[in-house]
């Protein structure tokens, strides 16, 4: 019999642990002697735990950071280095590539379709070209049309287990004490809240094959909700992308978004009520040109402003959402539009910036004048609020949050703030019901809705 072949999985914790259990966990052809973390702090020097990585791994599997990438490849005599993190330029991904055939592995991309989990049940999926170009605010509309459709709908969202792993196989978030009970970070949060005010059931986790079958239990429907760019985890019976034509020509360079886009029934190029003409003409071009049998639809995302007299005209200490900006490339969000429509002065914080929040501005240096709501961890969160003390100390006036969340549940913010969130308006007369015609008809069948 020839030996196992030896798996190093480059990841982020989420994709990689999936892709680890729908391939590697009960292959005795594949031995993974480690996982690598890049992207999200404070996930390598963990352990991917035994009771998640099954018999063939009774110790767990560790995890290590992605700077330690070559030793890993000699000391444990890895044959194959597998990506599985997503939103990452062509030019990272070969370079990623490069260092791996230079120290003596073999560089892998999985397709997309060996990873995903059949359901029982009609699926849509909602996937996006690079990360803050509107996935969520779709996938909300989408569940809205559901239930006002008559149908059990649950939200399955991209995995985020950032704190003790074998606790979250299944994670199951119906009310705002099921965030409490979780201890999710402000990163889940921003993805679970808005669906909780919906009356809306999200689950997520590690172990989506079990977590499929228990949300087919309360179902009629489910909509997958991915992270980043990456590609859906359930087999799709509707799979609708979501483009940005604020960085047109990323739907063909970066990863895997490109693959999102070729596997698509349905493009929505959003944000075109902001976008600059030629840049959305240039995105509907590229789409057509790699997925021509995709329909394309156009969507603005009108910022809605909770109560614009908080900033008008007042000096504004904008926060957005922290992944957009950081591996989303994005330098600025809903809030700071907001404070600029509505003539306020934009207070730069990077001079009141303490600790984690510090090190998060020297690491991305194109963020502008505003504040990423990073907040991975408590000690991320702690420097979080002392930031904004400090800022608000120095004259701030007002906080615009253009966070998904209500940060107030979480930070205590010192000065008047209204929160700023965009919409999902597609244009052209098109409706969200028609887009997921075929799933809604599905459903309905099988539901006897």
């Amino acid at each position: 019999m020839s030996p196992a072949t030896r798996i190093l999985i480059l990841g982020a914790a989420g994709r990689d642990f999936h892709n680890f259990n729908v391939l590697y966990r009960s292959s005795s052809a594949h031995y993974v002697a480690a996982f690598t973390a890049q992207q999200i702090p404070h996930i390598a020097n963990r352990r991917y735990p035994a009771e998640l990585a099954g018999p063939l791994y009774p110790d767990g599997i560790l995890i290590h950071p992605e700077a330690s990438l070559e030793l890993l490849i000699r000391d444990e005599r890895i044959d194959r280095c597998v990506l599985s993190y997503s939103d990452l330029s062509y030019a990272d991904v070969m370079h990623l590539a490069s260092r791996v055939n230079a120290a003596g592995a073999d560089f892998e991309l999985l397709s997309a379709w060996r990873t995903m989990i059949p359901s029982r049940l009609p699926v849509i999926s909602v996937g996006a070209t690079r990360t803050g170009a509107g996935k969520s605010q779709t996938s909300r509309a989408i569940a809205s049309a559901l239930r006002d459709a008559g149908l059990a709908t649950a939200v399955l969202r991209h995995p985020m287990p950032y704190g003790e792993l074998a606790s979250q196989r299944v994670q199951r978030f119906a009310t705002a004490a099921d965030l409490d009970l979780h201890r999710v970070t402000i990163e889940e949060r921003e993805e679970y809240e808005p669906y909780l005010e919906l009356g809306q059931v999200v689950y997520a986790g590690v172990d989506y094959d079990e977590i499929v079958r228990q949300a087919e239990a309360e179902s009629d429907v489910l909509v997958w909700d991915g992270g980043n760019n990456d590609t859906p985890f359930l087999v799709p019976d509707v799979h609708i992308v979501v483009a940005d034509p604020h960085r047109p020509g990323h739907e063909r360079a970066w990863y895997p978004g490109e693959t999102n886009v070729r596997m698509a029934d349905v493009v929505i190029i959003n944000k075109v009520d902001t976008a600059l003409a030629e840049a959305v003409e240039e995105v509907r071009q590229n789409v057509h040109a790699i997925n021509p049998r995709a329909r394309i639809v156009e969507a603005a995302s009108p910022l809605v402003v909770d109560d614009p007299a908080v900033i008008r005209d007042r000096k504004v200490l904008a926060i957005e959402d922290g992944p957009t900006l950081t591996h989303g490339g994005m330098a600025y969000g809903a809030a700071v539009l907001a404070a600029r429509a509505a003539g306020a002065v934009l207070v730069d914080p990077r001079p009141f910036a303490v600790g984690e929040i510090a090190d998060t501005f020297t690491a991305w240096p194109h963020i502008g004048p505003l504040l990423p709501a990073m907040g991975y961890g408590p000690q991320q969160i702690a420097d979080l609020q002392e930031t904004v003390r400090r800022a608000a100390a120095a004259g701030v006036e007002a906080i615009a949050v253009g966070t998904p969340i209500d940060v107030a549940r979480i930070l205590d913010l010192p000065v008047p703030h209204t929160r700023v969130r965009y919409e999902l308006s597609l244009r052209g007369g098109t409706s969200v019901q028609e887009l997921i015609a075929p799933v809604l008809e599905r459903a309905r069948r099988q539901a006897g809705v």
